[in-house]
């Protein structure tokens, strides 16, 4: 799940996917906004027919914190 949210912000945000950690704040260190972080999760709903409830977006902060909300609804 890690390597495509990756790949989804480092397309999205136009930034090298090297920058694109783990531990990388999604506002502060990869520049991304809350429309930003909305598209992203919308391509991952379409992409897995998956729902993310809006009040979530507020408890995205790193992107650790996309891919441990994802892969616990993949359980």
């Amino acid at each position: 799940m890690y390597e495509e949210v990756k790949t989804i912000l480092a397309r999205q945000l136009r930034i090298s996917p090297e920058k694109v950690t783990l531990d990388a704040q999604i506002k502060r260190d990869l520049g991304a906004d809350s429309v930003d972080i909305l598209q992203l999760l919308m391509r991952l709903e379409d992409d897995h027919g998956i729902t993310i409830p809006d009040q979530e977006l507020a408890h995205f902060e790193t992107v650790n914190d996309v891919v441990t909300y994802l892969d616990n609804l993949r359980k």
